[in-house]
């Protein structure tokens, strides 16, 4: 034992004194610890909230002060106007300005909306609005803040009787808290006429007064409204994933929307409502007990004061009744007098369970306020080019207790993918960062996928891995020329717009549900071509939209709908309800091509039919060409006899044919100019 011990003593002795050192106590681990504070870990994960790169950040400051302004008026019950302004300031820096005719803020939430993360109304609601979080526009002061050191300003109107409240803020992210930089940490206050405007502008920030159609400014004085400007690095891009795109998507779903855009370069657009009316009003309502988990139903049960557990049930949520209360105890064998406050974990634990045994109907969907299939089809045809239109709304459904409504609008048609100017084409061009041109046609136009810009590149004989910058002037003219001109019907890769409580979702469309649904359904059997694990093919546009009291996002940012199995399986009967009406659309206009083709036939030897029969039997050649001409019209009376000018039998379907929601687009007759008309009428030149 004692040459054991003293072999432990060398050997421990050997050992140096670094390796045997602690690095630290739970003393000093103690010591390092401290609260992390929401705004400071989102200043160091902005990614989480859309805020990745320039380009993008750009997009998510637009798109939050946008949607906060149409939440803000209609809920005010005001036709929303909005201004979208942006000015570049620098290299990569711009100042994006966003003001709204809504109802303003009062003084003293400003610093906290603007301010302040996770501050907001909507969260603790359950109705249909574009914000949730109450993250979106503070994120995008604090984004801008962190980028150029410059706080968010805002500008406030309550009353036309009322001055202008002007605040500068910033975020202090180790607290979470605003910090306001003028008027002594109170703002100030700026009269509406001439001089006030006057000194806001002298400090960079500008009060759109009035408003006028041709020039974006108002026949009368704006009685009320809000403005915010933020100075942030950015990118600024024409193409997929753009300002322009995201409000003409915008738009689209929000047809009693006027929005005034001004781009960087001082080019004006103004996006005018199509509809003089509001959408309904949503309705809060209470959560569903199908949607309550045991640890949130625990809770609300300790916080329910002075009451019996039939009262909890029937006060706390919806679509619960006295005898759906007084079932669930009974089930969980609970009694219905007993207090709230005497429920401990195990009569917690059997009414959860009892909930979701007993059978409860949906919650009311009066939360919710869906587009319409009439909204949709007019709205999709007025971005979309082609010859046939469906929609689709589905009945309301449930997931977690929350109710939601699938809507899907499909645009079918082989028109040219592109509506652009030679200027766009250029500026798009310089301002690209693909590598090469190829690359640049399937990233920066909707529509256009591998087969598309091979078809495009070979109609303007330009190289497809040439870079877009150093294209010379006769190869962008004839780029131009085969943009415009050239026919995607075939080879054209799927286009799907999603939308999630009106609001354009324009990232991560791997990730979404939608994206998801439109793959995994069997477009093949609906008369399209689709690659195993990919989007269809063919000259088509897919518009979805989800409207619920609660969207379920993938992350912060918005940008992706997870995939419930009760949201799955609505997309997926949405998406094959207007499935089988364009099935039957393109199956009629096959079986029209077809008689056509054989009535073409028919028609070509009638005369010569008739000549001969005229000559062997000695009568009139015209009455046999009018009874030959008779049959061939009855063997062939699908093909409906009319020719549009491109020698294809059009057929005349009713949206009756399709169970309603279907919109068919004739050709017009200027629609290929010299082209000659064909008619069966025409007699052919005798032989």
């Amino acid at each position: 034992m004692e040459a054991e011990d003293e072999i432990t003593d060398e050997t421990a002795g050997s050992t140096p004194a670094s390796s045997t050192k602690r690095r630290a106590t739970a003393q000093s681990m103690a010591a390092g610890q401290r609260e992390i504070s929401v705004s400071e870990f989102f200043a160091k994960n902005r990614h989480l909230l859309g805020f990745d790169n320039p380009r993008k950040a750009l997009l998510t400051t637009v798109k939050e002060a946008v949607d906060n302004s149409l939440d803000a008026c209609e809920e005010a019950g005001i036709l929303p106007e909005i201004w979208v302004q942006m000015d570049t300031l620098g290299n990569n820096r711009f100042r994006v300005a966003v003001q709204d005719n809504g109802p303003g803020i009062v003084p003293k939430q400003i610093p906290l909306i603007f301010g302040k993360l996770l501050y907001g109304s909507k969260f603790h609601r359950l109705r249909m609005s574009r914000g949730q979080q109450g993250i979106g526009i503070s994120a995008a002061g604090m984004y801008g803040m962190l980028t150029t050191g410059q706080p968010v300003r805002i500008l406030s109107k309550t009353s036309i009787r009322k001055p202008i409240h002007f605040y500068e803020i910033k975020i202090d992210t180790k607290t979470n808290k605003p910090e306001i930089l003028n008027g002594k940490g109170q703002g100030e206050d700026f009269e509406a006429n001439d001089k006030g405007r006057a000194s806001l502008a002298a400090r960079g920030v500008d009060w759109v007064a009035e408003y006028d159609a041709e020039v974006g400014k108002a026949a009368q004085p704006l009685a009320s409204g809000t403005r915010v400007a933020i100075e942030l690095e950015g990118r600024y891009q024409r193409g997929r994933g753009s300002v322009d795109e995201y409000l003409e998507q915008t738009a689209i779903a929000n047809p009693h929307v006027t929005i005034h855009y001004r781009d960087p370069e001082g080019k004006r657009i103004s996006y005018l409502r199509s509809s003089e009316d509001l959408p309904p009003e949503p309705k809060e309502i209470k959560p569903h007990p199908y949607g309550v988990e045991l640890g949130r139903l625990q809770t609300m049960l300790q916080a329910y004061q002075g009451g019996t557990v039939t009262q909890f049930l029937q006060d706390s949520f919806s679509c619960v009744t006295p005898s759906v209360a007084r079932k669930i105890c009974e089930t969980a064998n609970v009694s219905t007098r007993m207090s709230t406050g005497k429920a401990h974990h195990k009569e917690v634990d059997s009414l959860f369970q009892a909930i979701q045994e007993t059978k409860i109907r949906p919650p009311a969907t009066d939360c919710i306020v869906p587009i319409g299939e009439e909204h949709l089809l007019k709205g999709i045809r007025h971005v979309v080019p082609g010859e046939f239109y469906a929609a689709a709304t589905r009945p309301p459904g449930v997931y977690r207790g929350n109710p939601f409504v699938v809507e899907v609008a499909l645009a079918y048609g082989g028109t040219a993918p592109t509506r652009i100017s030679r200027d766009q084409l250029e500026e798009m061009l310089n301002q690209s960062d693909a590598r090469t041109l190829r690359k640049f046609l399937m990233t920066s136009f909707a529509g256009i996928g591998p087969d598309g810009a091979d078809k495009i590149l070979a109609t303007a004989k330009t190289p497809t891995r040439k870079s877009p910058a150093n294209l010379s002037k006769q190869e962008r003219e004839r780029l131009l020329v085969a943009l415009t001109q050239i026919n995607l019907s075939e080879g054209q890769s799927c286009l799907t717009l999603r939308y999630a409580n009106r609001v354009p979702l324009q990232f991560q469309h791997g990730a979404c549900a939608i994206t998801q649904a439109a793959i995994a359904t069997n477009w093949r059997s609906y008369g399209l071509s689709q690659s195993r694990g990919s989007l269809p093919q063919g000259p088509i546009t897919l518009m979805v939209h989800i409207a619920s009291v609660w969207v379920p996002f993938t992350s912060e940012s918005k940008e992706a709908i997870a995939a419930y199995p009760e949201i799955e399986k609505e997309l997926r009967l949405a998406l094959q309800t207007v499935g089988r009406k364009l099935a039957m659309f393109l199956k009629r206009r096959q079986q029209v091509q077809a008689e056509g083709e054989r009535r073409s036939i028919f028609l070509r030897y009638l005369g010569e039919v008739a000549d001969a029969v005229g000559y062997l039997q000695k009568t009139d050649r015209t009455a046999i060409y009018a009874k030959l001409l008779d049959y061939a019209k009855n063997k062939t009376k699908t093909a409906d006899l009319k020719i549009d000018k491109r020698g294809r039998a059009v057929e005349e379907l009713t949206e009756d044919d399709f169970g309603g929601s279907v919109l068919i687009v004739r050709r017009g007759d200027d629609e290929l100019p010299g082209t000659p008309e064909t008619s069966i009428e025409d007699e052919p030149a005798k032989a």
